[in-house]
């Protein structure tokens, strides 16, 4: 038996676990908010080394042998030609790039042209994006940059004691904008386009592979992006999607390989275990649920639930398009939400309150539907987000989705995805592992749910929803 530790270095604080190398038991853990202010979009990464501190202390690491780093995606950390900062990091949930990222779309030729590049069309959330906005905004910083990394792959060259190489994983690389999934390299060239000189990029190590070992003996393995350790944590395979409610959703899946998507709807990123993460998202989810709370003046999301369950499939024939804040997925940035179906008897609270539901699912189930149609296949949903638990949700998702679904327990999944992979790099090491397969772990604690005998009236709503957003957006999703 060995000991791991995997850090999560999120957004607003950082978490530890501490793990049997055999088994993926946590035997401690340790947690410690970032000294930052509330929503901050540029950051001294110094932050998440004080975070890491404090959470690791009390002795947490004794006996670890190896550390696996999970961090904050899109995220920018600029150096300059020694190394240093050339100013704060910028981190995943800055929109200031809206305009740079659509800069970008145009000038390689639409959206078309990057996903045949890297898998993606920029969002303002990605490094590429983020130094377009640079070399607009700030050209006096942006000159300066002589390469570039992101918070996992800075966190990791710091615990290293700052070699002079630096690495990164193809996890977090994938999310770049500047890195394909499908073609497995750099296109530096977007870098340039984006920055206007060439910059350094980390080294792209492989699933198994360690950075390498502090002067300490310490193994620091290659880390990945936060999306990707939580993969790894929650024992994905191919046949798993999740589904990932917040104010807005996504749907990612475990896939062979990069689907090829012309349409741009499909973002490729690449996993930490070797496999692909495909991922399609849509603008609206929760907020959808909180805005029909708050029109029917309902206190919490557990009234409106209740609310929702009072009603019947189809709710009484309304209908819900959720595109309350236009939409990515169908591509409808400028539309707005459609109420359908409206009759004297379909006008009470407990309708609306269930088709909100009901819209929220299949508008997720649209985007599932974009991943199936590129042959991704879905056997089995594992649902994120505190909403997850709502029993509205776990009654109706199983049927609309046409798969099983299982809500998992609430864990540090990114932290322990990150543990993972260290026991991986460990055992690959001291060749008791394969560097094809990771360790088998015990997987989630989690509630399984089937659609059963519902089976074919979830169906019937689904067609019900498809009927209506064809009439009203005809083409949507093409032919």
């Amino acid at each position: 038996m060995g000991i791991v530790a995997g850090l999560d270095s999120s957004t607003d604080s950082t978490r530890i676990v501490v793990c049997d190398t055999d088994t993926g038991a946590v035997l401690r853990q340790g947690h410690a908010p970032h000294p930052l202010e509330p929503k901050a979009t540029d950051v001294d990464p110094q932050a998440w080394l004080l975070s890491l501190g404090e959470a690791a202390t009390g002795g947490l690491l004794e006996g670890v042998q190896a550390i696996g780093v999970s961090a904050q995606g899109h995220g920018l950390v600029p150096l300059d030609a020694q190394g240093g900062l050339v100013r704060p990091a910028l981190v995943g949930n800055d929109k200031r790039a809206q305009v740079a990222a659509a800069d970008l779309v145009e000038a390689l030729g639409g959206r078309h042209a990057w996903t045949e590049a890297v898998g993606a069309v920029p969002r303002s959330g990605m490094p590429v994006a983020k130094l377009r906005w640079l070399a607009r905004t700030e050209p006096e910083h942006a000159q300066r940059i002589a390469s570039v990394l992101q918070p996992h792959d800075w966190l990791v060259w710091q615990l290293l004691g700052r070699p002079a190489r630096r690495t990164t994983d193809r996890g977090a690389a994938s999310a770049t904008g500047y890195w394909s999934a499908r073609h497995g390299g750099y296109r530096p060239d977007l870098v340039e386009l984006a920055l206007g000189h060439q910059a350094a990029l980390p080294e792209v190590l492989g699933p198994a592979e360690a950075a390498g070992t502090t002067p300490e003996g310490l193994l620091i393995s290659a880390g990945t992006g936060e999306t990707m350790a939580a993969a790894l944590g929650l024992g994905l395979g191919t046949g798993d999607a999740v589904v990932s409610l917040g104010a807005s959703g996504s749907v990612m899946a475990v896939h062979h390989e990069a689907p090829a998507d012309p349409d741009g709807s499909i973002t490729s990123y690449a996993d930490a275990a070797g496999m692909h993460l495909p991922v399609v998202h849509t603008s609206n989810a929760v907020r959808v649920l909180r805005g029909t709370a708050e029109m029917l003046g309902v206190d919490s999301l557990d009234e409106l639930s209740a609310l929702a369950l009072k009603s019947t499939p189809g709710s009484s024939g309304l209908v819900l398009l959720p595109y309350l804040e236009g939409e990515r997925t169908p591509n409808l940035p400028h539309t707005a939400g459609t109420l359908s179906g409206l009759r004297r008897e379909s006008m009470k609270p407990e309708h609306l309150a269930r088709a909100a539901f009901e819209g929220m699912l299949c508008s997720l189930a649209d985007a599932m539907d974009v991943l199936r149609r590129r042959g991704v296949e879905v056997r089995r949903v594992f649902l994120l987000g505190a909403a997850a638990g709502l029993p509205a949700v776990q009654a109706m998702a199983p049927a609309l989705f046409g798969a099983q679904v299982v809500v998992p327990q609430p864990a540090e999944y990114a932290a322990l995805g990150a543990a993972r992979q260290a026991a991986w790099a460990l055992g690959v090491s001291q060749g008791t592992l394969s560097p094809a397969v990771p360790p088998a772990w015990q997987g989630a604690a989690a509630q399984v749910l089937e659609a059963g005998e519902e089976l074919a009236v979830g169906q019937a709503v689904r067609q019900q929803y498809i009927a209506t957003r064809d009439q009203l957006h005809p083409g949507a999703f093409g032919a």
